[in-house]
């Protein structure tokens, strides 16, 4: 009998995985009699026994990744023995990965060397992060901190690996900054996620222009696995196109290659050669290894290539893959079953070493078919999207089956050639555009840009102005854009007071066939500016004159001699208005509310008061700068009005009151009312 268990690794002592009496169907109160024992090839004990009641427990807690290490499954087999009769169990317990572990990056800083003439869209290759924890646990996805001149794309090798790669975004000045320090962080895919990060630093140089060219962008190689050191592996070769130390290379393993494949392989600086160092003990088949020339520059430049070893053991001959036919690119509307390749596929070796078994990864798009004796036909399996995935490196491999058996790999590069399926995008439906009235002619607006994933003519756009009116008038009166680049611009000065704010949408048309097209719409909201003085509503004046109020001639403190009302055809702090007395013939008699106009008395007139007085009231905004307006109020003191007004164009100084024809004019009616008395007295006397 058999049975399989499940259980997380770092589960803790005692925690149950569960019963071996009920789940084999034997009696527990029987265990101990018939001297049950449990038997493993493992260095620990992991699990215990209940000699009562069979339960199944964990005595040691498991680490997974000490315990399989880059296994895909972790499984620990144990056979439980019974006495009284004799019988045998299988036990086999599968141990279950938990994110235990974090990505780590194997140097603590790695440095990038970027000279400064590289145009936006150069691209550094960056370290890959190790995660000891297997399937969405590992390395899921890599992030950069914000950076002004450098952002993060993942790439695509030719296995299907992800490694990250720096892109310059924006051209470097060395002169301004010599060196960028970014963080680089690498995901992974558990819950709660785990994460590491490694500093990047970037140090932007002047140099050389062209750097060393590998020959192949991937190598490939087998070896024995019992091969002795100083077997050579492949040898690697790039050219430089310069002269000089800028032309002389040396080779080296990259900082991102596993720090075990560095001790378990040498390469030789100058000629390329990789070779064993060390003994192969690798419990995965085919080892990859970045291989990095580097040219002795004054500012060297790097590039890397991809190497692939494959561990095997031995056989006279391996399969032989010849392409017979092949047809590249291929359109992305490929429908399934479309023939792409007709590959030969031999072995030299007779017998079973000579049959082969052929096939391609199964994440691919694609399937071998078996055709004629020695051939096979690669046929697309499904539909095919160029956006997503623009070219394959299909990975053949055929294995014979000799004992041990040989395995042939050819790699064949498919690459999809685009259709017209897709069509422009903007990043946004909508976009407001603020622009100040009084605005220059042919300002630039906006800049409107759209993407389309197609290439070539499919992918190039070109912007136009959708038909509309604005205001009653024709948009391409107001507006036009670059038909390239998108960029829009102003045909005429925006007035704030006539046009407040409008739209219009923006077409952008890629060059495929059949066109395909979106479109963006634009809202345009004009800002004020203080282009206009405040307006004298009131008191209402005619070609410089003086306004004219009468005040009573006593009236008290407080009167309200008038309001001065104005207005401004700005908006916002541009038509806050403020009141001020400019001039006052009487600075002590009147005073005006800054924020109403209203002008009134500071105390109760007097007789000694001048008859008239001029003041002069200024209007100002909050504008920048502030624009202003005036207006001269004449007051007379008088309790009618007076037929003819008096003239208020001189300073405002009047005689005294008490001048001599007013002292005359005194004199006179206290005479006669003293001569009246004495009349009135001397009637009474009369009569009594």
């Amino acid at each position: 009998g058999q049975v399989v268990y499940s259980i997380a690794e770092g589960a803790e002592r005692g925690a149950s995985v569960g019963n071996v009496a009920k789940d084999l169907g034997i009696n527990a109160a029987a265990l101990s009699a018939r001297k049950f024992r449990m038997i493993t090839g493992s260095s620990k004990q992991y699990f215990n026994i209940n000699a009562t009641t069979g339960a199944l427990s964990v005595s040691e807690p498991i680490d997974r990744e000490q315990l399989c290490e880059l296994k895909s499954t972790c499984l620990l087999n144990y056979e439980l023995v019974l006495e009284n009769p004799l019988e045998l169990y299988r036990m086999e317990f599968k141990v279950l990965d938990v994110n235990d572990n974090s990505p780590s990056f194997p140097l603590s800083e790695y440095h990038v060397s970027v000279p400064e003439f590289l145009s936006p869209g150069a691209r550094f290759a960056l370290p890959n992060a190790q995660d000891l924890d297997e399937g969405t646990n590992s390395v899921q996805n890599y992030t950069l901190n914000p950076d002004e001149h450098f952002h993060l794309e993942m790439q695509t090798r030719g296995d299907g690996s992800m490694y990250p790669e720096l892109v310059l975004k924006k051209t470097l000045d060395r002169e301004q900054q010599a060196t960028h320090r970014l963080v680089l962080t690498a995901k992974d895919g558990g819950d709660p996620p785990r994460s590491g990060d490694v500093p990047v630093i970037v140090t932007v140089l002047d140099t050389n222009d062209n750097a060393p060219e590998f020959e192949q962008s991937v190598y490939r190689a087998s070896i024995l696995e019992n091969s002795p050191s100083g077997t050579l592996v492949v040898q690697v070769h790039a050219t430089d196109l310069d002269e000089g130390p800028n032309g002389e290379i040396t080779y080296s393993f990259s900082n991102a290659t596993a720090s075990d494949l560095q001790q378990m392989f040498l390469i030789h600086p100058h000629t390329g050669e990789v070779t064993v160092s060390g003994d192969l003990v690798v419990q995965r088949p085919l080892l990859e290894m970045l291989i990095e020339a580097r040219d002795k520059g004054a500012f060297a430049l790097s590039s890397t290539a991809k190497l692939l070893v494959e561990i095997t053991d031995v056989n006279n001959h391996g399969p032989e893959i010849t392409i017979a036919s092949l047809s590249n690119p291929i359109p992305e509307d490929a429908v399934p079953g479309t023939v792409i390749a007709l590959l030969n596929i031999m072995d030299k070796d007779p017998g079973e070493n000579g049959k082969v078994t052929c096939q391609i990864p199964d994440n691919l798009p694609f399937q071998l078919k078996p055709s004629l004796e020695y051939y096979y036909s690669l046929v697309t399996s499904g539909l095919l999207d160029r956006e997503l995935i623009s070219g394959y490196n299909i990975t053949i491999t055929a294995t014979d089956l000799g004992s041990p058996p040989i395995t042939t790999q050819r790699t064949l590069w498919v690459q999809i050639s685009d259709v017209n399926d897709n069509p422009p995008v903007f990043a946004a439906d909508t976009f407001d555009v603020f622009v100040e009235e009084n605005n220059p002619l042919g300002a630039f607006l906006y800049q409107v840009s759209a993407s389309d994933l197609d290439i070539g003519e499919n992918g190039q756009i070109s912007y136009i102005l959708r038909n509309s009116t604005v205001a009653g008038s024709a948009l391409a009166s107001f507006l036009s854009v670059s038909l390239v680049n998108g960029s829009i611009y102003a045909k005429r000065a925006f007035d704030f007071e006539q046009l407040r704010s409008f739209h219009f949408q923006v077409e952008a048309k890629d060059n495929g066939s059949p066109a395909l097209s979106a479109a963006m719409t634009v809202n345009v909201y004009i800002s004020d500016q203080n282009d206009n003085a405040p307006a004298i509503l009131y008191p209402i004046v005619q070609n410089g004159s003086v306004a004219v109020e009468v005040v009573p001639r006593l009236a008290d403190e407080d009167y309200l001699v008038t309001k001065v009302v104005a207005d401004d055809e700005d908006n916002a702090e541009n038509a806050w208005l403020s009141y001020h007395l400019a001039h006052s013939s009487d600075s002590t008699l009147f005073r005006l509310a800054p924020h109403s106009g209203e002008l009134r008395t500071t105390r109760s007139l007097r007789s000694t008061d001048l008859l008239k007085h001029k003041v002069v009231v200024v209007v100002r905004d909050h504008g920048e700068p502030p624009l202003s307006s005036t207006v001269t109020v004449g007051i007379l003191l008088a309790d009618t009005l007076p037929q003819a007004l008096p003239d208020f164009d001189d300073n405002g100084e009047q005689p005294p009151l008490l001048n001599a024809t007013n002292i005359y004019l005194i004199v006179s009616l206290s005479c006669v009312s003293f001569i009246f008395t004495v009349f009135l007295l001397f009637l009474a006397i009369a009569r009594l």
